[in-house]
């Protein structure tokens, strides 16, 4: 009888949680506010950047690079959103985006514009236009709200559908957990491995298009993966492959989503 309620509650959390994402028309399951997360996500912010070692991004080149980089992917997105009629979507973002010094290779973003690169990654992307196509990724996370699903997923699986609020309350540090990983703020994503891989795809398709608008040629996309996949042969695979799907699949999906991206492609003069 027990397993039959939580079967049904479970449903009903589902039902609820239910929405459709109004670029992709992709259904999605999320049960947290924007806002709630985007409070959170300002927090954790924070705390990250206090405890971090941030590049200034006034006295050094590639600091300022992700900066210049990263605010442009913002405007174009910006625009996009405005042109379709959605700019009610990136209500609460006020972009920021930080270079930190880190030897992993690894970039991440949270909701409301939150953005980190590791120094890292830097000598794997070589270029602007293959960090642009990096961060307009990792953009596409956040604005499709990819890490709600994944946090609303783990709060169904470890905390039975609680409110973030509650779930806050009751059980902070399980929850920081969650958030942080939903938001690829760390390592390992365990049992929503697969659901990241899904969105990863999708991330690509999309971060390929926001590096085009924003003037950065979606070939250096391609490109990246490629210098991805001698490393992985290397024995060497970066932590930015760890919930990633394989390179050889990334490439052939990027190849594909490649004269798509091309049609939004303005090189800067």
């Amino acid at each position: 009888m027990l397993k039959r309620i939580s079967a049904l509650v479970l449903l009903v959390v589902a039902l609820v949680g239910c929405s459709t994402n109004p670029v992709t028309n992709r259904k999605q399951f999320t049960l947290v506010s924007e806002q709630e997360l985007q409070s959170m996500a300002n927090q954790q912010y924070r705390q990250f950047l206090g405890s971090n070692p941030v590049v200034s991004a006034s006295s050094n080149k590639d600091a300022a690079m992700v900066r210049r980089v990263g605010n442009r992917l913002a405007s174009a997105v910006t625009s996009y959103y405005k042109a379709n009629n959605l700019p009610n979507v990136l209500d609460g973002y006020k972009w920021e985006f930080n270079l930190v010094r880190d030897n992993s290779a690894n970039a991440w973003a949270m909701p409301g514009g939150k953005v980190v690169v590791h120094t890292g990654l830097l000598p794997i992307t070589q270029n602007e236009a293959a960090l642009a196509n990096v961060l307009g990724h990792e953009i596409s996370h956040a604005i499709f709200r990819h890490g709600n699903e994944r946090m609303s997923q783990g709060l169904v699986q470890q905390l039975g559908g609680a409110a973030l609020s509650v779930a806050l309350a009751n059980r902070p540090a399980q929850t920081q957990n969650l958030f942080m990983q939903a938001f690829g703020v760390g390592s390992a994503v365990g049992v929503l491995l697969p659901f990241a891989r899904k969105h990863e795809l999708e991330a690509d398709r999309y971060g390929m298009r926001w590096a085009a608008m924003a003037g950065y040629n979606p070939q250096e996309a391609i490109n990246l993966w490629r210098r991805m996949e001698q490393q992985a042969s290397a024995g060497r695979p970066p932590d930015f492959l760890s919930t990633h799907p394989s390179e050889g699949r990334r490439i052939q999906e990027l190849e594909r989503y490649l004269p798509e991206a091309r049609k939004y492609y303005k090189p800067m003069k």
